[in-house]
């Protein structure tokens, strides 16, 4: 099967970042095409990553962003994700410490510029890997914080 070609994927939606990192998925058959609300939501939650960017000194990697609801699911995503509205990313981490670093960095920006997020967690799989999920929706931000054993 030819995998699903993504739409926009080079649009810029802020200095680093493009529409096709927070579109991969390990899944090419799946449609994942966000909506143009999807695509603002996903702008907005650059603003913090390039914040986050500048901050840690280094480049960050996109592992999981927007998620239709096919992929969602192919995924085992929780039903009310935030990946479904381009809210959040899963961002790529060299184990603990960094993830950790880089939550203090985003918790330290929302108490400066006065900004709600909505999850911070710190995540790990079975097998050792950790990433750092962060999501901002445009309202109705919770400020959950949290590490997760998956």
């Amino acid at each position: 099967m030819e995998p699903i070609v993504q739409l926009n994927s080079n649009a810029n939606l802020s200095e680093h970042f493009q529409l096709g990192e927070f579109t991969e998925s390990k899944h090419p058959e799946v449609y994942n095409v966000p909506s143009h609300t999807a695509i603002a939501n996903l702008t907005r939650l650059c603003e913090w990553l390039e914040v986050l960017r500048e901050r840690a000194g280094c480049p960050i990697i996109i592992n999981s962003g927007y998620r239709s609801p096919q992929l969602n699911r192919k995924v085992g995503g929780e039903p009310t994700s935030n990946h479904l509205t381009g809210c959040a990313a899963d961002i790529r981490t060299n184990g603990m410490e960094q993830a950790i670093v880089y939550g203090a960095i985003l918790i330290t920006y929302a108490k400066e510029s006065l900004q709600e997020f909505d999850e911070l967690l710190i995540e790990r799989n079975r097998y050792g890997a950790v990433w750092l999920h962060f999501a901002v929706r445009p309202k109705d931000n919770r400020h959950k914080v949290n590490f997760l054993n998956t």
